[in-house]
């Protein structure tokens, strides 16, 4: 049996309820990015962020309203957008530490995430979402700080999580073999792409979703399933 050293998770339908991101952060994001934008504009990260966007889009002369319109239609259409996950990143920051909302886990994500961790396995965190986002919602879970737990995370500035480079370096950045790795999704494609890496891997259907009648991958309902 190979060993498995390190542990790398994604958050929406695998630690997380994708409700939680759609319902709750998306529309809180859309709500305040007009403001956050006309009020924190100036900020040299904004900047870098806004001007971002507008490269992505292929913008060469865009006002700062023409970008908060790009940016608005890319929330509806829940682009894999860096520059977009980055600015929400910092929108939500405010909402956590207002006390707004907290990061919903499935129920059993926690304890196993420190129990792992106890076992001596190390743990990272591979989603769209900017880094500072997913520090943000470990840190603000409702489990409660589970921030340092980790030993470090990837965003999409790692690559899209549907190829399989993304994976490679993953795997250089942690030192460690593919094959001593383990990539918990719920997306199948995802999942591809780190088993054409060389990982491990988990695909979590939590309920109420069907189970396959051949998953192509490990399958899953629970964290409490997973035997690493």
């Amino acid at each position: 049996m190979i060993e498995i050293r390190a542990i790398v998770t994604d958050i929406e339908g695998t630690t997380s309820s994708i409700s939680f991101v759609r319902d709750v952060l998306f529309p809180y994001a859309r709500k305040r990015l007009p403001a956050f934008v006309e009020t924190h504009g100036d900020r040299p990260e904004v900047q870098h962020w806004l001007h971002e966007a507008a490269v992505e889009a292929g913008l060469v002369e865009a006002s700062r309203q023409d970008i908060v319109e790009l940016l608005l239609q890319w929330i509806d259409q829940d682009r894999k957008s860096t520059a977009l996950k980055a600015l929400q990143g910092m929108i939500w920051k405010d909402g956590y530490a207002a006390g707004d909302y907290r990061a919903h886990l499935y129920p059993e994500v926690a304890a196993r995430l420190r129990n792992w961790r106890a076992d001596g396995l190390r743990l990272y965190v591979y989603s769209s979402g900017s880094v500072p986002a997913q520090q943000l919602f470990f840190r603000y879970s409702e489990a409660g700080d589970l921030t340092p737990l980790f030993a470090g995370y990837f965003d999409t500035e790692t690559g899209p999580k549907r190829e399989a480079a993304s994976y490679q370096r993953i795997a250089a950045a942690i030192d460690e073999q593919p094959r001593h790795i383990l990539f918990l999704s719920d997306i199948v494609e995802e999942l591809d792409a780190a088993q054409a890496a060389g990982f491990h891997t988990g695909w979590l259907i939590r309920e109420p979703l069907a189970w396959p009648a051949e998953p192509r991958h490990p399958a899953y309902r629970d964290f409490d399933a997973i035997t690493p």
